[in-house]
């Protein structure tokens, strides 16, 4: 077991201007790029009735083509799902289950994840850094910016940042590769509304800024083994 961590002085109030300066050039960067992909391992907790927590692993591979294109693969303890954004239609496939899903999507990938996220209840992980405007997103209730130093993930030499935004009762971390590159390293988003406070922790393992990209990758073609369902539509609230 570890020593508790001592010497931290309270996190001061405000935004820190670096802390802001930073985090809005590694949006505005990958907002810049036309395609991409990466490669994250992922941890989630989850708080038992008697406040235990649990952790939950998962990997996800990610393919991005502007303006309009997405594929991810996301398989770990809790699921096997594989992702299909065209620019028309969204597709989700449960190959544990030998299910899929497709529904017409907008025609955006920012539209496309607030349709998922507020139609769907899908969330796409880091997705908050693939849309256009990550910066305004990320920032929106937070009220408290820190630049915590240099820190190594990997070997990479990383801007630590931690932001606290408690009208939306969450706390969240980024590690931002310094350089002229400046991706995200590592992204750790705690839930402060939850008992004890579970975490979502995803590590940014391999960026690929010009991938090469197979023919096909973002359309569904259908299996025999796989059967084809309907989506439960819900109307959860406005979109960004």
């Amino acid at each position: 077991l570890l020593p508790p961590v001592t010497g931290l002085a309270a996190a001061p109030a405000g935004v820190e201007p670096e802390s802001a300066k930073i985090l809005k050039k590694a949006t505005d960067y990958l907002a810049g790029l036309q395609q991409f992909a990466l490669v994250t391992d992922s941890t989630i907790e989850v708080v038992l009735e008697t406040g235990q927590k649990i952790q939950f692993d998962n990997a996800t591979a990610i393919a991005v083509k502007r303006p309009n294109q997405l594929h991810a693969v996301r398989l770990g303890d809790l699921v096997d799902q594989e992702f299909f954004y065209n620019g028309k239609v969204l597709t989700l496939q449960d190959g544990a289950a030998g299910f899929h899903a497709s529904v017409a999507a907008p025609d955006t990938l920012e539209g496309m994840l607030d349709f998922a996220r507020d139609t769907l209840d899908i969330v796409a992980p880091a997705g908050d850094f693939i849309y256009d405007n990550g910066f305004d997103l990320l920032m929106k209730g937070v009220d408290s910016a820190i630049y915590l130093g240099p820190s190594y993930v990997e070997g990479r030499v990383c801007d630590h940042l931690a932001f606290s935004a408690p009208a939306n009762e969450t706390d969240f971390q980024v590690w931002i590769e310094q350089g002229n590159q400046p991706l995200p390293c590592r992204i750790v988003i705690t839930s402060r509304e939850i008992l004890n406070a579970p975490q979502f922790a995803v590590h940014i393992r391999k960026w690929d800024l010009s991938p090469d990209i197979p023919e096909g990758l973002f359309t569904f073609d259908a299996e025999d083994s796989s059967t084809e369902i309907e989506f439960i539509l819900l109307n959860i609230g406005e979109t960004r």
